[in-house]
């Protein structure tokens, strides 16, 4: 098939990319697949793009494609070097991962925002990808022109993009769950946060992005929410990972967003600050979005490196545990409701978010249940959320909701989602709202999905309960800041809402009136049973067999 400007399907378009995996499939390991196909995606693209602002100068200026390269070259955002161009590559026959590596750097060099995103991606290293392999899988990329007169729309790529990141996902079990959030949760976040126009959202994980595209793509479809056709949003996120950092940036590229993503630690060193060092303070943000690694352990890298070791009874060598409590020193000063332990850093991710939320801001964080029951320093950071310490105050809990179990690739434990609020209204001061939805899911073999029709229900619920203090028997509470204190600071949802059944209440004279028409019925069918024995000569054969029975049941 050669290169054709027929607008493509997305159906089509993500059949094709995926078919990209299968030709590697079998070559290297499955968990690779994602970031040479990525780039490659990116490759065309960009070359496409180049090629069409090429050909559009062309005709505007009514000159060469020489004059129409310079031009772009000096005024252009999608300017591709010479020897980055995907002509020039695709009639390589060897050394083609290192051509595609400096086409990568060279790209690079004129794109600030791509820097260090393609060139984490290494083909020349031939151990993994040969000459022979690459030069199928850019066959099969040349398949398609993938430029703007060929989509439907012009963020097309990005979603059959993310539908790549999720079949990746699925590929890689588990693992999937430390790059991608499934969408249906993404979608009941933004929905719960309901970002607007003009506004700013953050993402302190931003892993591939998800968060970040889907609430673009809430703000662009309320009014105002669009300029110059793009999202009336702006973006920001950190993550850790370098891999899933750089899917993550193109997966904005290739949406037509603009994004601040910065790498890095965000818990031990946040990078979106305001001000000159040494006096920089966190930036805040309208909304904060999260689903951080779930309970993860030594999430303080200063203290745990160069630990110290002790030589137990037994003459073994031990690395000393550090006390977290005691020698952690966050100079941003967001620990201010206490400092999690070693084993779980959930709540740390939840003060960092809040400590980045403005004033009239909310957030809403994805967690696992145990941060709403256990105790400890947890409990205290639990009970400082709720009535506030001395210094700061409290109050901050608008809503916990319950999800149903098995709906992340990483674990098969429920989780729950915190909406956090630091400007609640009158009516939802020293109260917080309780959502039972983990009984309503779509059942799948791995894995469980929330319908649309789940994600209705729980927006629906906290709106009705948000505006109106409504509630929903079995299913959502507004409740009173003293009746949790009773409950000793303790959020689990099942001291709130009772989904138990009520025992059917039995009707012992009815029963009774039932066995008693049953009786008659049986001597009925005896007397009717006996006739016939009477006539074969066995009544006495029939009497004697019954009355055995009655004495064995007897005694």
């Amino acid at each position: 098939m050669s290169d054709t400007h027929n607008k493509l399907t997305l159906e089509a378009l993500e059949s094709w990319l995926w078919e990209s995996a299968n030709i590697m499939r079998g070559s290297i390991d499955s968990s690779d697949f994602k970031n040479y196909i990525f780039g490659l995606i990116f490759l065309k693209r960009f070359n496409d793009v180049f090629e069409e602002k090429v050909q559009s100068l062309m005709e505007d200026e009514e000159c060469s494609r020489e004059e129409a390269i310079e031009l772009e070259h000096d005024e252009g955002d999608h300017f591709v070097p010479e020897h980055a161009r995907w002509d020039y590559i695709i009639q390589r026959t060897e050394n083609i991962g290192e051509a595609i590596d400096e086409a990568f750097a060279d790209i690079e060099a004129r794109n600030p925002y791509l820097e260090g995103v393609l060139t984490a991606i290494q083909f020349g290293d031939k151990a993994k990808l040969g000459d022979t392999l690459l030069a199928r899988l850019l066959r099969h990329f040349n398949q398609y022109h993938l430029g703007n007169s060929s989509l439907y729309k012009a963020d097309m790529l990005g979603d059959a993009y993310e539908y790549l990141i999720k079949k990746f996902a699925d590929d890689a079990g588990k693992k999937g769950g430390e790059f991608y959030t499934p969408k249906p949760v993404v979608q009941l976040l933004v929905r719960l946060l309901d970002p607007q126009p003009g506004q700013s959202v953050y993402d302190p994980t931003f892993g591939c992005g998800g968060m970040l595209v889907e609430s673009a793509h809430h703000v662009a479809e309320l009014p105002g929410g669009t300029i110059l056709g793009k999202a009336n949003v702006t973006l920001y996120g950190q993550e850790k990972n370098l891999g899933t950092w750089a899917i993550g940036k193109l997966n904005l590229y290739l949406h037509n967003m603009s994004a601040d993503l910065r790498r890095g630690d965000t818990l031990v060193s946040p990078l979106h600050l305001e001000g000159k060092a040494p006096a920089q303070t966190l930036k805040t943000f309208d909304r904060v979005i999260a689903n951080p690694p779930f309970s993860a352990k030594q999430w303080w890298t200063p203290l745990e490196v160069n630990l110290k070791k002790k030589v137990d009874k037994n003459g073994k060598e031990k690395e000393v545990a550090p006390n977290y409590k005691k020698d952690l020193h966050d100079k941003h000063g967001r620990l201010a409701y206490g400092v999690p332990p070693r084993g779980y850093a959930d709540l740390a991710f939840v003060q960092h978010m809040l400590a980045s939320v403005k004033d009239n801001g909310r957030m809403a964080v994805v967690l696992p249940h145990g941060v709403l029951f256990r105790g400890g320093e947890e409990g205290k950071i639990r009970t400082g959320l709720l009535k506030g310490t001395s210094e700061i105050p409290g109050d901050r809990i608008e809503a916990v909701i319950g999800l149903p179990s098995a709906l992340f690739y990483n674990t098969g434990i429920p989780a729950c989602v915190l909406i956090l609020n630091k400007q609640k209204p009158a009516s939802l001061k020293n109260k917080v709202i309780f959502i039972d939805a983990s009984r309503e899911f779509a059942e799948g073999k791995n894995q469980n999905t929330l319908r649309e029709q789940d994600i209705d229900h729980i927006h629906d619920a906290h709106s009705a309960a948000f505006i109106n203090s409504a509630e929903e028997e079995k299913y959502s509470r507004v409740v009173e800041l003293k009746e949790i204190a009773d409950n000793d600071y303790n959020l689990n949802i099942a001291r709130y809402i009772d989904t138990s059944e009520p025992e059917p209440l039995v009707d012992i004279p009815a029963v009774l009136g039932e066995l008693d028409v049953i009786s008659k019925q049986l001597d009925e069918v005896d007397t009717e049973l006996n006739d016939y024995l009477n006539e074969l000569g066995l009544t006495s054969l029939r009497h004697s067999s019954v009355k055995a029975c009655s004495n064995t049941e007897v005694s």
